[in-house]
């Protein structure tokens, strides 16, 4: 039997936080994670930027550093 009710997982919410631009998130401005912090530091040496890696990134900036160099983009 098929269900007309709305499975998220299928079809997300396009307004969903997820697809927030780092510049608005509230909290971007604090220190990046150790999450992110681990993944950029690894990302960018993988990629031979280093430079892309800094400690005292927030973590808008360590989001959007991150999704740069996945896109292949030079920092």
């Amino acid at each position: 039997m098929m269900s007309d009710q709305h499975n998220p997982k299928i079809d997300p919410d396009p307004s969903s936080n997820t697809e927030k631009d780092p510049d608005d998130w509230v909290t971007g401005d604090e220190p990046m994670t150790g999450a992110q912090k681990s993944y950029l530091k690894t990302l960018s040496e993988q990629v031979h930027q280093p430079d892309a890696f800094a400690e005292d990134l927030s973590k808008a900036e360590a989001s959007k550093r991150i999704d740069a160099l996945k896109s292949g983009q030079k920092q």
